[in-house]
């Protein structure tokens, strides 16, 4: 267990062999949060977060900057590990997958897209009368 000691106060980082690196893909933004085993947030980071602003946030460069940043703040947690969860119809999701097949630093264990699909979907309106 490494420790990081700060003004007056003691810090302990733990350290995890796994971690779940969840991306959400919107139409406006991508937001990476890396999370222990139990869903705990370790570290997270968005497009706009990174520097981005406006329509910027939305192109597949924010979002491997994004990844990039996330995974970065994620070292100093000791990870080795990673399970892959992409949501959502974005484009950051196809630029995600590009740079995580590229870093070498991180062995990806399973990658999973959980994109909500309706089976169904509500009742249409009923038949309008003229």
């Amino acid at each position: 267990m490494a420790k990081v000691i700060k003004k007056n106060k003691t810090t302990v980082i733990k350290n995890f062999a796994q971690a779940r690196l969840y991306v959400k893909a919107t139409f406006n933004n991508t937001i990476a949060t890396v999370t222990d085993p139990n869903g705990n947030v370790l570290t997270w980071a968005s497009a706009g977060n990174v520097g981005f602003k406006g329509a910027k946030k939305s192109t597949p460069f924010a979002a491997t900057n994004t990844l990039s940043r996330a995974l970065e703040n994620a070292k100093k947690y000791g990870i080795k590990h990673l399970s892959v969860f992409i949501n959502g119809p974005g484009v950051g999701r196809d630029a995600a997958l590009r740079f995580l097949r590229g870093n070498k630093d991180y062995e990806i264990d399973m990658i999973s897209d959980i994109t909500p699909i309706p089976h169904n979907g509500p009742r249409p309106p009923k038949q309008r009368r003229v």
